[in-house]
């Protein structure tokens, strides 16, 4: 048995990914850079015993003002992936004791995962060893069903937005990374516009860098009118899963490129071969508009889970006593880490 926190040039990292169900989260390079907008480090927790394997990719971050560190999941839906079946609790479990004694020994108090809605985990065994917060669903598109039954599958509010905007000229193009730092500007005034927090706010240089370190596995597609770009969707196109990445459009009564966006994106991503593609859900994992707006386009739904964790107690407890009196340390289903 082995288990231990690996850097991203660990040889064990990329060869777990060999053996494992995964998604474009796992992958070092993509870890390596959301990493540097947390200001955390990028790690993974690697756990080996009979034959099988777990990895569950972390960004490390210290704790301002104590002896302790942290540990969350990056951007997106990591979760913990591998080779053993969700029906073997007996190795789930044991992998779960080894992930809270190797951060403990390594000071890391606290670990905070967002689960991947498509990928299964033991949700009992995960559950014993941690609190398994479930905060809503998310929105996926059958891709192997027909164009013609996903186009039947779409609310007809966004049918008839998609036929407005082809009627009135609007085209997607793909992969012309030319157009990038253009719908940046886009994508910037959007999140200006909603009042989105600082972390959302991605710079050209880290798209274009995330681009470089991944390649072929992530896409742009941006919507034209004329010469001017006034949508855009990032995505990631992995092992038959396309996720979406971040999106945004221009505000502009009569302006549905958003709609005609997601559509085309599907059908780009089912020419090439994907089988899914995952839309994620509303803010938080919440119910609101925005999850209303997804599930539009497709009946597919998947629970959306956090997991955290809290690895020494005495260390966690007493830090949210002293920074967070109010909080109950033994709460681990609100805000958390609650001393955050």
């Amino acid at each position: 048995m082995t288990a231990s926190l690996l850097d991203p040039s660990a040889r064990e990292w990329k060869e777990t990914l060999q053996h494992v169900q995964h998604d474009l989260y796992h992958v070092p390079d993509y870890v390596v850079l959301d990493a540097r907008l947390y200001g955390g480090t990028p790690a993974a927790f690697h756990y080996r015993a009979d034959g099988r394997r777990l990895l569950i990719p972390l960004i490390v971050r210290e704790i301002a003002g104590s002896p302790w560190r942290d540990a969350l999941s990056p951007y997106g839906y990591p979760g913990p992936v591998s080779d053993a079946a969700p029906g073997d609790e007996a190795f789930w479990g044991r992998a779960c004791a080894a992930l809270a004694r190797t951060l403990r020994q390594a000071g890391v108090i606290s670990v905070f995962v967002r689960m991947h809605p498509l990928l299964d985990a033991p949700s009992p065994v995960l559950s014993r060893a941690g609190a398994l917060v479930r905060h809503g669903e998310t929105v996926s598109m059958d891709l192997t069903v027909s164009v013609e039954q996903m186009w039947r599958q779409t609310r007809g509010d966004h049918r008839n937005h998609i036929n407005r905007a082809r009627r009135a000229g609007t085209r997607v193009v793909f992969d012309d990374w030319s157009r990038l730092a253009e719908w940046v500007e886009v994508y910037h005034d959007n999140m200006r516009r909603v009042g989105a927090a600082d972390y959302y706010f991605f710079t050209y240089e880290h798209l274009s860098a995330l681009h470089d370190a991944v390649g072929e596995h992530m896409h742009l597609a941006v919507a034209l009118e004329g010469d001017e770009v006034v949508g855009g969707n990032t995505f990631f196109e992995y092992d038959g899963i396309a996720t979406g990445y971040v999106s945004s459009t221009r505000r502009a009564r009569g302006r549905y490129a958003d709609e005609l966006l997601y559509d085309s994106v599907r059908r780009w991503c089912k020419q090439r071969g994907a089988e899914v593609f995952h839309l994620g859900g509303g803010k938080g994992g919440r119910p609101d508009s925005l999850f209303s707006y997804k599930a539009g386009f497709s009946p597919g739904r998947h629970p959306f889970h956090t997991w955290r964790v809290v690895t020494d107690r005495p260390a966690y407890d007493s830090l949210v006593r002293a920074r967070r009196p109010d909080a109950d340390p033994a709460d681990l289903t609100g805000t958390f880490p609650s001393y955050r």
